[in-house]
């Protein structure tokens, strides 16, 4: 073997047989769906708690003319413009399978907020922390991008959401996460790698979307809400109010009017 299986037959610069249009054709056809783009920002809620807490106040509308097999998407306002959310899109696969349909659809901005588990430490959790570039410890990166050690985000868009935050006065950080697979497998060995590259978080999506993001000339936006130290400690993972919705929607609300207005679009 003159390399792992996962990096066979990997030709990034390639086109895929196989792509979301015609996915999306054939899910429309056989559900009788209309042809609806889907709201121009949209989040990606892996944890599924601010969907919960929409739905439970009433703020969630299913859209029904979503074709996706596998997900549900929910429109509810967000700084004075309807934003689409998806729940539970967890790990690298299954967070670009949605994305790649949301894009398809009309997506022109797409955010992720998951929950995360601490490596160098910011902070007490919970906090937040703005992802600008996510160690590649999952598979889907290396079908969008040749091997490397990080999937680099947008700086442009890092930087105004940084600017965003601190004008609101929200604390957020900014730096490296390193993205798994296998959330069970966080041996010792590899959290003291992650944390000499001074990584701050580890979570399931970000390599994967960022990946995407830019072999699709996509804006993506990932954020880590750092809420756990993998269990290491008694009353661990406890995310704050509501399970962390408060300050999560407070955090997407300032990052709407900053990178989807239609003065700062991206």
């Amino acid at each position: 073997m003159t390399s792992p299986p996962i990096l066979d037959n990997k030709h990034p610069d390639a086109p895929s047989v196989f792509e979301p249009v015609a996915l999306l054709r054939e899910a429309r056809r056989q559900k009788g769906l209309a042809i609806v783009d889907v709201p121009p920002l949209c989040v990606l809620d892996p944890d599924g708690d601010i969907v919960r807490r929409l739905k439970n106040a009433g703020q969630a509308k299913r859209v029904d003319a979503w074709p996706c097999y596998h997900t549900d998407l929910y429109s509810f306002p967000l700084a004075g413009q309807t934003c689409g959310i998806i729940a539970c899109a967890v790990g690298a696969p299954f967070a670009v399978l949605v994305a790649e349909e949301l894009f398809a659809c009309g997506c022109r901005l797409l955010i992720s907020l998951t929950s995360a588990g601490q490596i160098v430490p910011a902070g007490n959790p919970p906090y937040f922390v703005v992802i600008d570039q996510a160690l590649r410890d999952e598979g889907t990166s290396y079908h969008y991008a040749v091997p490397n050690t990080f999937a680099e985000a947008d700086p442009t868009i890092v930087a105004a959401a940084m600017e965003a935050l601190k004008n609101a006065g929200l604390l957020a950080y900014v730096g490296p996460s390193w993205t798994t697979d296998a959330p069970f497998r966080e041996t010792a060995a590899a959290v003291a790698a992650a944390r000499a590259k001074g990584v701050l978080a580890v979570e399931m999506e970000a390599a994967a979307l960022y990946a995407f993001a830019r072999k699709r000339n996509k804006a993506v936006l990932c954020l880590a809400h750092v809420t756990n130290t993998m269990g290491l400690t008694d009353r661990d993972f406890e995310k704050g109010e509501a399970e962390g919705t408060a300050d999560a929607l407070m955090i997407l609300d300032v990052l709407a009017k900053a990178l989807h207005s239609p003065e700062t679009a991206f």
